[in-house]
């Protein structure tokens, strides 16, 4: 498996926009679900900072992920850039093969 792990700091005044567009039914969801070997994403809200999330996003394998993201770069462009506005900070935290050992 492949899991990909953002952390983001959302505008107070977004986080219900925020959390419908990176929900596990979301906008993002929808787009990844257009791609074999995606498998699911989670939203966690941080109960120590406010405004701070986590998405989690899983794949069978990142040769998955790698297609998805050649095939659907125009998509994923569109999609990222209407989401800038949303958040303060944006930062990768993992993207890490598993193999469940």
């Amino acid at each position: 498996m492949y899991r990909i792990v953002w952390m983001y700091d959302v505008r107070p005044e977004c986080t219900e926009m925020f959390e419908r567009i990176y929900a596990p039914d979301g906008d993002w969801a929808r787009l990844f679900q257009t791609a074999r070997g995606y498998l699911g994403t989670e939203l966690f809200r941080s109960v120590a900072t406010p405004g701070r999330y986590l998405t989690v996003d899983d794949w069978a394998a990142r040769a998955a992920y790698d297609i998805f993201r050649t095939r659907s770069a125009g998509a994923y462009q569109e999609l990222d850039a209407r989401c800038d506005e949303l958040t303060l900070s944006e930062r990768l935290v993992s993207a890490d093969d598993s193999d469940g050992v």
